[in-house]
């Protein structure tokens, strides 16, 4: 889906500032605990990581950013405990202001309807019977498409011709697995893309490397 959460290439966010070499993992305490939530929530609410990370893109601008890092970690995993009825929606707005001594009615809890979901194997990677679609030196397109749903295929590379660069081990794919409809593993191509290609003649010239699922490429004309 097309969201907040699908900003990678796009002007207007100011410079990139490299972490430094001795940065903590977490710089404040609250952000290892919200770490810790997010994972306990995703295993309670019986989802996978492809189904947290759907979560964060279905955020709205002020939960997505305004927070933070670890902040939008904190509203995916309530998102994904709504979604699987484990928490009632509005129930942490309610209890949080009860906490402040507010006194608001909070809603009842429901009837937990967790997905049925098992994974087939530890891991995203799997075996597939078919042989890859595309070669290594092949020249590719990413396909112009915006999927309602899930998806890994970046906005800024759709349409846009690059060549591959190694074929890897074929793994889950997340627009399926998201959703609870099926692992459908696929062959995934590292594609490298020129700057230009991508951003035009008035770009820094480099290359940039995106390992996109089969289904995402079309053979360039």
């Amino acid at each position: 889906m097309d969201g907040i959460a699908d900003m990678g290439g796009t002007p207007g966010w100011g410079p990139v500032h490299p972490p430094r070499m001795d940065e903590p993992v977490f710089a404040e305490t609250w952000q290892g605990r919200a770490f810790a939530l997010a994972l306990l929530a995703s295993k309670v609410a019986g989802a996978n990581v492809d189904a947290f990370r759907h979560s964060l893109e279905r955020l709205d601008r002020a939960a997505y950013l305004d927070e933070g890092y670890f902040g939008r970690w904190i509203n995916g995993g309530e998102l994904m405990l709504t979604d699987s009825a484990i928490l009632a929606p509005g129930a942490v707005d309610a209890r949080a202001r009860n906490l402040l001594g507010q006194h608001v009615e909070e809603p009842p809890i429901p009837d937990p309807a967790k997905p049925d979901y098992t994974a087939t194997a530890e891991g995203p990677l799997r075996s597939v019977d078919a042989a890859p679609a595309f070669g290594v030196g092949e020249r590719v397109r990413a396909k112009d498409i915006s999927p309602a749903g899930h998806t890994r295929l970046p906005g800024y590379i759709r349409g846009h011709v690059g060549v591959v660069e190694l074929i890897q081990p074929a793994q889950v794919l997340p627009d399926t697995n998201a959703h609870f409809l099926g692992e459908n593993p696929q062959h995934v191509y590292s594609v490298r893309f020129d700057s230009h290609e991508l951003w035009g003649t008035d770009a820094e010239p480099f290359a940039l490397t995106v390992d996109m699922y089969e289904s995402y490429l079309e053979a360039a004309s």
